[in-house]
């Protein structure tokens, strides 16, 4: 098995075409999550105008750029000091700011997908149907 490593242009090109894959992926359930209430939201430690370049790929949605090592550790988020980057840290929230689900990760896998994200609030408004 070859692994890459962190230095290699193919492990850069595929974490790019992984992440690149979730946004487009949030972008396709934008609708339907809308119909829900959901508003997507994501941020990078990238700069504003490499950011830019990602929303010129057809993302809508709202990207934050310029993530700080203080901001990750606010978000109790796993910052890698090797590539110096944090790591996904994905959260749904309530309207009043709850925190309904949140995912951590030290690394690209397992990342949340927007049928996740409906599944749940399915599940959720289900149980909120039988309590009343």
């Amino acid at each position: 098995i070859w692994m890459p490593t962190s230095e290699s242009p193919s492990f850069i090109a595929d974490l790019v075409t992984l992440l690149s894959a979730q946004l487009a992926a949030f972008e396709e359930k934008k609708q339907a999550l809308a119909d829900l209430g959901v508003k997507i939201f994501a941020a990078s430690v990238d700069s504003e105008e490499k950011t830019a370049e990602v929303a010129e790929s057809g993302i809508s949605f709202p990207l934050g750029f310029g993530v700080t090592r203080d901001d990750g550790h606010a978000l109790g988020s796993w910052w890698e000091d090797k590539r110096d980057f944090i790591q996904p840290s994905e959260f749904v929230f309530r309207r009043n700011a709850q925190i309904v689900q949140s995912s951590y990760s030290s690394g690209p896998l397992a990342r949340t997908s927007p049928d996740d994200v409906l599944a749940l609030l399915g599940f959720l408004k289900s149980r909120e149907r039988k309590k009343e």
